[in-house]
C-alpha cells in the first residue's frame, strides 16, 4: 500500500434478552475468529446508518429488530496484523460502537455465508476469549459498558 490509513468503521453490540452478545465466526480465516458485526462507513454516511446497514448485510437482521440502547463514547481503534492489511482496510480500523437490544427471533439471524461460517449468542467473557487477539482490547472496552446501558 502506498498510503497507510485507518478505515472509518461502525460496530454493533447486539444483546439478546439474556445479556448475551451476537457473535459471528469469520469464513475467510482457517481458525475460529469470532467477532461482532461491523463494517466500513461510506462517505457521507452517519455511523448509526452504517451500522444498521452492515448488520443487515452481514446477519439479515433488519433495523426494525434492533432497539438502540447505548453508544460507546468516542472512537476506538485497532491495528491489523500486517497479513490482514488490504487496500480496503488499510492499517486498521477506527470504530464507532453502538449497543442494541435484539427484539426479533433467532431464526431471523442469517449470516452472510461469504463472510461468516456460523453465528451464536455468547457471554461477553466467551466472546473476549474467542475473538482474534488484535480485536480484544477494543472489545474489552466496548463490552465493559454493557451493564451501564441495559
Amino acid at each position: 500500500m502506498k498510503k497507510e490509513f485507518f478505515r472509518a468503521n461502525a460496530g454493533a453490540v447486539i444483546l439478546n434478552e439474556r445479556g448475551q452478545v451476537l457473535a459471528c465466526n469469520r469464513a475467510d480465516v482457517p481458525e475460529e475468529a469470532w467477532q461482532m458485526p461491523q463494517g466500513g462507513i461510506n462517505k457521507g454516511e452517519e455511523p448509526i446508518d452504517a451500522v444498521r446497514r452492515e448488520v443487515e448485510e452481514e446477519t439479515a437482521v433488519a433495523a426494525s429488530e434492533l432497539e438502540l440502547i447505548g453508544e460507546v463514547p468516542g472512537w476506538l481503534a485497532y491495528e491489523l496484523p500486517p497479513a490482514y492489511r488490504r487496500a480496503k482496510t488499510g492499517r486498521g480500523q477506527v470504530q464507532k460502537w453502538l449497543i442494541f437490544r435484539f427484539t426479533g427471533r433467532d431464526r431471523q439471524v442469517r449470516p452472510d455465508q461469504h463472510e461468516f461460517s456460523d453465528w451464536r449468542w455468547m457471554s461477553p467473557a466467551d466472546l473476549l476469549d474467542q475473538a482474534p487477539p488484535f480485536r480484544r482490547a477494543v472489545y474489552q472496552a466496548v463490552l465493559a459498558l454493557i451493564p451501564k446501558t441495559r
